[in-house]
């Protein structure tokens, strides 16, 4: 069944005016002013979004879609993510990550996951690897793991400057970062590294050091968690205005310096410094333990962080701070799009994936979400559960 669009302000996420949209399966099939088909012409579903901003779906770059966690031990290990905790945040893309645990969270069940979830009607890619280096693939190698298995495009993520690192050398990072690299240069793939940034006091030097001392540029490395403490914030800036790339988590623990850092905030700080919005994404750290340590780095309490904490940033950003909403609508959609190498997401044009956030214009709130031309959540109901949701 076709699906048109009518009445709609459109942000892609560049503001196009009022325009209608055509879908035809699951790809953005015609984009105009006013599309009228003929009467008898074929089954069509009409969406009227009048009264409604139309975005294109949002992209969560770095989520733990097999669960993470266990800082506390084994009962604190966080569960598998369900479609609809995704969904109901206008997330119509995801990328999977491990994280601190690399044993009893395995590559093979994070590829399962990804593609379980793109059954269920979402788009799901994956990195290689955990926190640990040597880096655990699936094939034995970095290079092929990208090459070889559609999914994987890039690695991470890998923890630096934080003590539940496996405390890599300078030379180890530079040797993932270049093999990651040629694995995305064989394959067309991004071949970028997420980089765990912990609360060390290290910060950047490590990946600062790799790029001024080698070719690797700054580009490859997608550095997360930047806004853990003043410091780390300062040098990424720094290190975003000389072309890196940095991630700003919306899930947050109870750290009073995340907590006085916004995302929203951290961004308008950003803009105004000089730093190239292009070089900034958020993404959520959804299903992933937000674990709290005392000052001798003592496990004390867990969070779990959530795929909605997305877009309610992004919202945050334009309610509260006055981010120009087709500027920080890029950090979900076009940006994370360019820097994954995902060429079919990131904006509504023809020949681009059907996913689509329609959002009430009086509040920003999400009205309805369609993925690959499904609707998966409209007026506040899941429309399209996971296998196993109730």
């Amino acid at each position: 069944m076709l699906k048109l669009i009518k009445n709609g302000e459109v942000y892609s996420p560049k503001y196009i005016g009022k325009k209608d949209i055509l879908l035809t399966g699951t790809k953005v099939g015609y984009v105009d002013d006013n599309i009228n088909l003929p009467d008898n012409f074929v089954d069509i579903e009409v969406i009227d979004a009048t009264g409604c901003i139309v975005t294109p779906g949002f992209i969560d770059g770095h989520v733990h879609i097999t669960g993470g966690g266990g800082e506390g031990g084994f009962k604190t290990r966080t569960p598998e993510i369900q479609l609809s905790d995704i969904t109901r945040g206008g997330v119509t893309t995801v990328i999977g990550v491990l994280g601190t645990d690399g044993t009893t969270r395995t590559m093979s069940n994070l590829l399962a996951k990804a593609y379980a979830l793109e059954e269920e009607g979402i788009s799901c890619y994956a990195l290689t690897g955990s926190y640990q280096v040597p880096v655990r693939t699936i094939t034995g190698s970095i290079q092929d793991d990208i090459i070889l298995i559609e999914k994987i495009i890039g690695v991470g993520e890998i923890a630096l400057s934080d003590h539940r690192s496996s405390q890599p050398t300078i030379e180890e990072i530079a040797k993932v970062a270049a093999e990651a690299r040629v694995g995305g240069i064989l394959s067309g793939k991004a071949g970028t590294v997420t980089i765990h940034m912990g609360d060390g006091h290290r910060n950047l030097s490590f990946i600062k050091k790799i790029t001024e001392k080698t070719e690797i540029p700054p580009s490859q490395f997608v550095l997360t968690h930047v806004l853990r403490n003043p410091e780390l914030f300062k040098e990424a800036i720094d290190y975003a205005k000389n072309g890196g790339i940095v991630d700003f988590t919306t899930s947050t623990t109870n750290s009073p310096e995340e907590k006085k850092l916004t995302p929203g905030k951290a961004l308008k700080i950003m803009l105004e410094e000089g730093v190239s919005i292009d070089n900034i994404t958020f993404t959520s750290d959804g299903q992933g333990s937000l674990p709290i340590f005392d000052k001798q780095n003592r496990f004390v309490d867990l969070g779990i962080g959530r795929v909605t904490s997305l877009y309610t940033a992004v919202r945050e950003a334009i309610l509260n701070d006055e981010v120009p909403m087709e500027v920080v609508l890029k950090v979900i959609t076009s940006n994370p799009a360019n820097i994954y190498a995902l060429k079919s997401k990131g904006n509504i044009e023809v020949g681009k994936d059907a996913d689509i956030v329609l959002l009430k214009k009086d509040d920003l709130n999400i009205n309805t979400v369609i993925a690959k031309g499904k609707v998966m959540y409209e007026n506040g109901e899941v429309k399209i559960k996971g296998t196993f949701e109730e």
